[in-house]
């Protein structure tokens, strides 16, 4: 049996692009990820997430990572709110995947809908679940999420060399995140192209500058 399982890293972040990973496994290579000491992204260092990443492509029938720009998320969000975007997001990656079941790290209070959403937003006629904390309860939703962080956290690093600067992760917690910002909305008059404009977060900085 075909398994799918997805995940998203960056729906938070103020900076860069917010990534979803949908990988696809025989059932028995569950045995192999588990093996290997795969489990929440979260939950493994940045040089653990890169090891284990290399593997399970190793061992991957099928897998597809889609990249969400920070452009292109604001202008989405003038026309539909941020759980719609999940569902477009997911619905994306799943209709360029075949499996015999999915299941899916709930970006949606109610996860039952989500599942259901994204489903027919993919027009699948695969069995498509999803649930809050998939990452840390089904191994191949654990082993999306390793790839979708280790694509963000290249995405970031890549971004700081075009930019030859520090940026640090992107969210509104970090404050080298914030001094970046607020440094370059100082000298610039303006938000930079890799933020997500219409975050509140970056709204504040911008306001207290000009």
């Amino acid at each position: 049996m075909l398994l799918l399982g997805a995940d998203e890293a960056g729906k938070g972040p103020v900076i860069g692009s917010m990534f979803v990973a949908g990988l696809v496994v025989e059932e028995d290579r569950l045995f192999d990820l588990a093996g290997w000491g795969v489990r929440d992204s979260k939950l493994l260092s940045a040089a653990k997430r890169e090891i284990l990443a290399r593997k399970i492509s190793t061992i991957a029938a099928d897998q597809y990572i889609l990249e969400v720009g920070p452009q292109v998320i604001d202008e989405l969000r003038t026309v539909m709110t941020m759980n719609e975007i999940m569902v477009r997001s997911f619905s994306q990656v799943i209709s360029k995947l075949h499996a015999d079941r999915a299941m899916l790290d709930a970006a949606d209070v109610d996860a039952k809908r989500f599942a259901e959403r994204v489903r027919s937003a993919s027009k699948t006629e695969m069995v498509v679940r999803a649930e809050h904390k998939a990452d840390q309860h089904h191994t191949v939703v654990s082993a999306a999420s390793i790839l979708a962080k280790v694509s963000r956290d290249a995405s970031m690093r890549e971004l700081e060399r075009a930019m030859n600067c520090k940026i640090g992760s992107g969210y509104p917690h970090d404050q080298i995140t914030l001094d970046f910002l607020s440094r370059w909305v100082s000298e610039n008059h303006d938000l930079p192209n890799c933020a997500r404009h219409s975050w509140a977060t970056a709204q504040r900085i911008k306001a207290s500058f000009i």
